[in-house]
C-alpha cells in the first residue's frame, strides 16, 4: 500500500537528545572536578544513579512512565505545562529534586557540600538548553519527503520541555502539518490511542502511514499494536531480540528514503 503520511518520533530520531544530555552532564561535571578535585567520571555515574533512584521514589513515577518523562529531563523540565494534577505535582517537586541529585551524587563520590549541589543543579539545566543538537541528514531527509507526504511529529514527554526543545531549533516546526505531544494527550507511546489519535489528525488509514522511530518499546511497539508499518532506527547497533520486531530497521534516516521510494 502506497504511504501518504511519515510519523516521526523527536528524541534520538531527529533531535540527538542522548548527546545532549551527556555533553550537558560533562560541563557541570568538570566544574565539579575544576571545584573539588572529584572525578567527573564517575560523578556523572553518581548523579544518573542517585536521580534515577529519586525519580523513582515519588508518588508521580507512574505517572511520567505513563506520558515518557525520563528522570533526565526531570533534572531541566520546569513542568509548567500540562492540564493534568501530576504536572503541577512534578513542578512543585522539580526544585528540589535537582538539587537532590547533584547534592546526593556529590555525596556519594566523597564530597558533602549541599551549596555546591545546589549550584550544579542550576549550571545542569543551562548546560542542556545551550545544546539543541540536531543529526546532519535531519534537514535534508525532511527536504526529501516535505510535499511528498503529510508529516507529522508524535513525541513522548511534558508538552512545555518537547516545546522548548523544538524552539531550540525552530527550524524543526514548519515541516510538521501536526506535532503531538504524549503529555497533551494524556497518554505516551506506545499506547495505541495516541497512535490512532495520530492518524485521525492526519486523516488517513492505518495502511497509508508508516512510524519511524529509535525506540523499540514505544515508537516501534505502539505502531505494531495498531498494524501499522514501523522503521527501528538503530544508528549505534543496539542488540533487539524477538520480542518487538519492526518491519524494517534501518542503521541512518537517509536510509528511510528508498523504502519509500522518495
Amino acid at each position: 500500500m502506497a504511504k501518504q503520511a511519515v510519523i516521526f518520533d523527536l528524541d534520538d530520531t531527529l533531535l540527538w537528545d542522548d548527546r545532549s544530555v551527556k555533553e550537558a552532564f560533562e560541563a557541570t561535571c568538570q566544574a565539579a572536578a575544576a571545584a573539588t578535585g572529584v572525578d567527573p567520571n564517575e560523578l556523572e555515574e553518581s548523579v544518573r544513579r542517585e536521580a534515577r533512584a529519586l525519580y523513582e521514589s515519588y508518588e508521580t513515577f507512574p505517572f511520567t512512565k505513563l506520558i515518557g518523562i525520563n528522570p533526565f529531563e526531570g533534572l531541566w523540565a520546569p513542568f509548567r505545562e500540562g492540564e493534568q494534577e501530576e504536572f503541577r505535582k512534578l513542578e512543585s517537586l522539580a526544585p528540589g529534586y535537582r538539587k537532590a541529585a547533584w547534592t546526593q551524587g556529590l555525596k556519594a563520590v566523597g564530597v558533602d557540600d549541599e551549596e555546591l549541589g545546589a549550584k550544579l543543579a542550576e549550571q545542569f539545566p543551562a548546560e542542556r538548553r545551550a545544546r539543541p543538537i540536531v543529526y546532519e541528514e535531519t534537514f535534508s531527509v525532511l527536504d526529501a519527503l516535505k510535499g511528498k507526504y503529510k508529516l507529522l511529529l508524535l513525541t513522548n514527554g511534558s508538552p512545555d520541555l518537547q516545546r522548548e526543545k523544538l524552539a531550540g531549533v525552530p527550524e524543526l516546526i514548519p515541516y510538521f502539518d501536526h506535532i503531538i505531544i504524549s503529555g497533551e494527550f494524556g497518554l505516551g507511546k506506545p499506547a495505541a490511542s495516541i497512535f490512532e489519535h495520530a492518524l485521525e489528525r492526519l486523516g488517513i488509514e492505518t495502511d497509508h502511514a508508516i512510524m519511524v522511530g529509535d525506540k523499540l518499546t514505544t515508537d516501534i511497539l505502539g505502531a505494531n499494536t495498531i498494524g501499522m508499518t514501523s522503521v527501528w532506527i538503530n544508528r549505534h547497533g543496539a542488540f533487539r531480540n524477538d520480542e518487538i520486531v519492526p518491519t524494517h530497521e534501518i542503521k541512518h534516516l537517509e536510509d528511510l528514503l528508498p523504502l519509500l521510494g522518495s
